[in-house]
């Protein structure tokens, strides 16, 4: 029986502490594939060029850097996979003048923030090997083994297809929705990847597809975001619209935003791999598992950044959630929120003027109206005067749905 090379008694050494690491850090999957060519390398490119990546203009910026992991770790040789979970509960009930906020964002911390400080001391763990168990004699004689080991760890902002990667290493399949799913764990987790120069044990590809006929999540996306199972048409995403988008939302999605104030799960809440979560849960509030929009209007430059900075909610910074709390508040018609949205018509930014007058177009009242015209007495961004005429419409209140064939183009 032929003794294992250095090199392969290397690589098993390294996986192994990255998979103690990992589960120290609290990661709760692990998977491991060959750093390869990305299979789905013209797929991206034909998302792109179909325009379905929006405003994200960094996909096209760095479109060569996903043909490869190595534009990411130059000589990388594995990919190790890892799966962090996020709160799986159940929907939390909205009262008037309450937003929605995606679950990942529920605990109120960025979690590339939490996750790169976990895969930090993984990845120093890592190059601290070769450590007891590869004597000097075989490291002399092991060639590639004697060369220390480096590793780089990254959570989706690396040019790296994560959700391909992770079905290449064994974690799932990848949904209708477009997002990894796990038979046990549905799609509540977060996805980070740990590259390194070495050749590691390898894992299984996850080769069956288990959506089998089901288009719930492509039907109850409110705004219709999925041109074909598999494709998702980031312009219309609420998740999109309401965290990356910098300008107006389109008025043709607003009344389909309905109460999500930052990112959307309803393409996850009605998977049935995910209404039947196995994983148990202790019941908790969480921070941010609503906001209350009224009181966002009041606050302070200072104050708004000191409140989110650190938070995923800072991603659509102040501009973003404004307009967002607005276009909710609007969606409910909430009476209670006209002195604040009243008051918001002065705000700096256009595009929160913008979405403010469309939240009061919607609650329609005498005096909702009244202060819509006195502000268009003085306003003189053409973006935010179109929005004031709109709001202004005698059958704003029933017409919801930007029928009157406006378009709110973002300000350059």
């Amino acid at each position: 029986m032929t003794d294992p090379s250095p090199e392969s008694e290397r690589g098993s050494a390294v996986l192994s502490r990255v998979r103690q690491a990992a589960a120290e850090e609290g990661f709760t999957l692990c998977g491991v594939t060959a750093a390869i060519p990305s299979p789905g390398f013209d797929d991206l490119v034909r998302w792109i060029e179909l325009g379905y990546a929006a405003g994200m203009d960094f996909f096209e910026r760095r479109r060569e850097a996903y043909r490869h992991p190595d534009r990411v770790l130059a000589g990388v040789k594995s990919i190790v996979v890892l799966a962090a979970p996020y709160p799986a509960a159940g929907s939390p009930g909205i009262g008037s003048g309450q937003g929605r906020v995606a679950r990942y964002a529920w605990n109120g911390d960025d979690y590339h923030d939490v996750i790169h400080a976990k895969l930090k001391r993984i990845c120093t763990a890592v190059e601290r090997l070769p450590g007891p168990g590869f004597g000097a004699a075989k490291l002399n004689a092991g060639g590639d083994a004697e060369r220390p080991i480096r590793a780089r760890g990254v959570v989706d902002t690396a040019p790296l297809m994560e959700r391909e990667i992770a079905q290449l290493a064994g974690l799932g399949w990848r949904g209708k929705n477009t997002l990894l799913l796990h038979p046990t764990l549905g799609s509540y987790f977060f996805l980070a990847c740990l590259l390194v120069d070495v050749e590691l044990p390898i894992d299984r590809p996850f080769e069956t597809f288990h959506c089998g006929s089901c288009r719930a999540c492509l039907d109850a996306c409110p705004t219709t975001a999925f041109p074909q199972p598999g494709v998702l048409d980031a312009s219309r995403c609420i998740s999109y619209l309401t965290i990356e988008h910098r300008g107006p939302i389109p008025v043709e999605h607003r009344a389909a935003i309905g109460e999500w104030v930052f990112g959307c799960d309803v393409c996850q809440e009605v998977c049935p791999w995910n209404r039947k979560p196995t994983r148990k849960e202790v019941e908790r509030e969480w921070p941010l598992e609503t906001l209350r929009l009224r009181e966002l209007f009041s606050l302070s430059d200072d104050v708004f950044r000191d409140r989110f900075r650190n938070t995923p909610l800072w991603r659509a910074r102040r501009r973003g959630l404004l307009r967002n709390a607005a276009i909710v508040l609007g969606n409910q018609r909430d009476l209670l929120a006209e002195p604040a949205l009243v008051a918001a018509l002065e705000d700096e930014d256009p595009v929160v003027r913008g979405a403010v007058a469309w939240g009061l177009g919607c609650l329609a009242t005498p005096s909702a109206r009244g202060a819509l015209r006195d502000r268009s007495d003085v306003e003189c961004d053409p973006v935010v005067r179109a929005e004031l005429e709109l709001a202004m419409q005698p059958d704003r209140a029933l017409t919801n749905q930007g029928s009157s064939g406006l378009s709110v183009n973002e300000p350059t």
